[in-house]
């Protein structure tokens, strides 16, 4: 079967299927393993982070297959065996998933991802994985920064320009997930169901002889609860202007430039003075977290965000890293593996892992319990005699089961549930945690 128009295996690196190749022809390829993706700290000295992705990464998983096109350029490259393009063609991931569902918040070894099955099926999905949810966390991340700053005001992404174009659609989503309200992506909306938005960009007053033609045309087709562009020329005439074309109940104006603290404050009096009291204010013009926590508390209404969302906000991978952890020898006993190497040690074994709370309800502490035997971290910690003394929830869900993919965490569904449990999450942290300077995680990691 030609799968290229749909197939994820190529979004992998060459060495997996090198290493599936070496290990098919030494015999450790089906060794039962486990495979852990976590992010050593959290980048840019992020307080918290959010996961995003898993439902993308989940359906990419279950198109991870290899067609007649990609069979035949790994033929004709040379890049494997031909027992390792037997095995390839029938690859279809048969083992387990556990790992923190989408929206949840994380912290530094929070092991986002658990994944079970032979070394040679769990292998081949570390890139796809990695570049999934390292770029998808980062824009949740930064987004969801964005929402605790604007205090409850909506925020919009608009970044689609300042990144890649398939990028640009899994940014839309991601900052939905962690707060914002709307896209200006319209496949973002397509694809996920995500509400789109946008009137006029400085280009469409401009096209016209002066700036009242532009409004005049625009409120014709769309209204007097359109958003007019007032700053392609003077602010305050623009403002003036848009109010004696729509009249009072204009539905917002947007400032896309200036010192925003000032210019708001001057556009709200202005507009107040011309009777147009529910006309909104909308700003744009290069917003990050910081822009957004500045202006929450101005006379702005709403804020559209751009480049700095869809980058992470000065930090557009979260470091995460995708290990072995454990793994059967010869006699099938399972063995805990780490690394030991210098400022890149791992802690081997299979985790689960329970947040607890103080008496206020606030989280004080992320427990990762781990065993080198799967079987033992399981659901919940009832055989676990320390984690049993412990109150608190637990974390990891099955994402996946003998390679079928559990309900609740893809399609518009799985959106929907992400950003409740984001909303749900980030309430249950301290207060450090909306902190917007760098400084450790809100709780620490525990190893158990």
């Amino acid at each position: 079967m030609n799968t290229t128009a749909r197939s994820t295996a190529f979004f992998t690196d060459h060495y997996e299927l090198t290493m599936v190749d070496a290990a098919l022809r030494n015999g450790t390829a089906h060794r039962q393993s486990v495979f852990e993706l976590f992010a050593r700290r959290l980048s840019g000295a992020r307080r918290y982070g959010v996961v995003a992705g898993v439902g993308r990464l989940l359906e990419a998983i279950e198109q991870f297959r290899f067609g007649d096109a990609e069979l035949e350029f790994l033929r004709r490259k040379n890049i494997a065996s031909a027992e390792t393009l037997d095995w390839l063609a029938n690859y279809r991931f048969s083992g387990d998933i556990w790992g923190y569902p989408e929206g949840e918040v994380f912290f530094p070894g929070s092991p986002l991802l658990t994944v079970e099955s032979t070394f040679a099926e769990g292998v081949v999905l570390e890139t796809l994985a990695l570049s999934i949810l390292n770029a998808d966390s980062a824009v949740a991340t930064a987004a969801s920064r964005m929402t605790n700053a604007a205090h409850g005001k909506p925020l919009a992404e608009m970044g689609s320009r300042r990144t890649g174009e398939y990028s640009a659609v899994a940014a839309a989503r991601a900052a939905y997930i962690a707060g914002f309200g709307a896209t200006s992506n319209l496949e973002a909306g397509r694809t996920y169901g995500i509400p789109t938005m946008g009137t006029a960009a400085h280009s469409f007053t401009l096209l016209h002889d002066s700036e009242r033609e532009a409004f005049e045309a625009q409120i014709a087709a769309f209204g007097v609860d359109t958003t007019l562009l007032v700053d392609t020329y003077d602010i305050e005439q623009g403002v003036r202007t848009a109010i004696d074309v729509a009249g009072t109940e204009l539905g917002a104006v947007r400032i896309d430039s200036g010192d925003l603290p000032v210019v708001v404050a001057r556009v709200r009096n202005l507009l107040d003075s011309l009777g147009a009291t529910n006309t909104k204010i909308t700003v744009t013009n290069d917003l990050d977290e910081h822009t957004v926590a500045a202006l929450s508390h101005s006379p702005v209404d709403a804020f559209g965000v751009g480049t700095s969302v869809v980058v992470g906000s000065g930090t557009p991978t979260m470091g995460m890293v995708y290990k072995l952890v454990s793994r059967q020898g010869n006699d099938g006993e399972w063995v805990s593996v780490a690394k030991k190497s210098a400022d890149k040690a791992t802690v081997g074994g299979r985790k689960s892992v329970r947040r607890t709370f103080d008496a206020k309800g606030h989280a004080n502490a992320e427990l990762i319990f781990a065993s080198s035997d799967p079987a033992e971290q399981h659901g919940s910690h009832a055989n676990d005699d320390a984690a049993a003394a412990t109150t608190g929830r637990d974390v990891l869900v099955p994402l996946m089961l003998n390679g079928e993919i559990e309900s609740g965490h893809t399609g518009q569904e799985g959106i929907a549930l992400a950003r409740e449990r984001h909303i749900t999450s980030v309430a249950e942290l301290p207060l450090v945690a909306m902190s917007l300077t760098r400084g450790d995680p809100a709780i620490p990691t525990e190893y158990r």
